[in-house]
């Protein structure tokens, strides 16, 4: 059984469409143990607890360093022996020895179709702000391995999303939410958890049944 930790900022939809398709059976083999946040009023944290799954709140600015943020994290997600970390709307910069310690065990769901609209300062309403203002007329999302850069690991999976005319940031965010994190996301669980996928540096393995 695959022991998944969730690292969430926010309301945490994403969340919510792992812990649907864990009760529909979708997700097979794996279990989400914990949900961290660094916002002591993230509604993600009301989520789990309704679940009852173990809610945390690890906030940097509750520690004298980023040294000691990440000691603090990295014991947390080690006292639950937690497999694989999944960064759902996680806006804090992953401290190096979380990522050292969990080498090829983080994903992280994107909302543009990497290497488009990816990089530092693009989270959030800003990837879909800068989708429209270069006018693409497709768009989507994708997970990706972490790595020490900022959306730079091995993508695993993309899915497209198409841009329509009248579309405002807030619209289309909905629309990639819906049509493309909300179903990737519990799919790379679900391969991880099952050894469909394996990740070797820049490369992707898929090791996929037949069907």
């Amino acid at each position: 059984m695959l022991r998944v930790a969730v690292l969430v900022s926010g309301g945490g939809t994403n969340l919510q469409a792992m812990i649907d398709r864990l009760e529909d059976g979708t997700i097979k083999n794996a279990k989400i143990e914990l949900v961290i946040s660094n916002k002591k009023d993230a509604y993600a944290l009301t989520r789990a607890k309704k679940y009852g799954i173990n809610a945390i709140c690890i906030s940097p600015r509750d520690y004298n360093s980023k040294d000691d943020f990440g000691e603090a994290l990295l014991t947390c997600l080690q006292a639950y022996a937690i497999d694989l970390i999944v960064l759902a709307g996680y806006l804090v910069i992953l401290p190096k020895r979380i990522i050292e310690a969990y080498h090829n065990q983080i994903i992280n769901i994107h909302p543009s179709l990497i290497p488009s609209f990816c990089g530092d300062g693009f989270y959030g309403l800003k990837v879909h702000e800068e989708a429209l203002a270069r006018g693409v007329k497709v768009t989507g999302a994708t997970v990706h391995f972490v790595d020490e850069g900022t959306d730079t690991g091995p993508i695993l999976l993309q899915k497209a999303v198409e841009v329509l005319d009248g579309d405002t940031p807030e619209i289309l965010q909905k629309r990639v939410m819906e049509e493309a994190e909300w179903i990737l996301l519990p799919k790379a669980i679900d391969w991880i958890a099952n050894g469909k996928v394996t990740c070797f540096g820049k490369a992707i393995d898929e090791q996929r049944s037949k069907g």
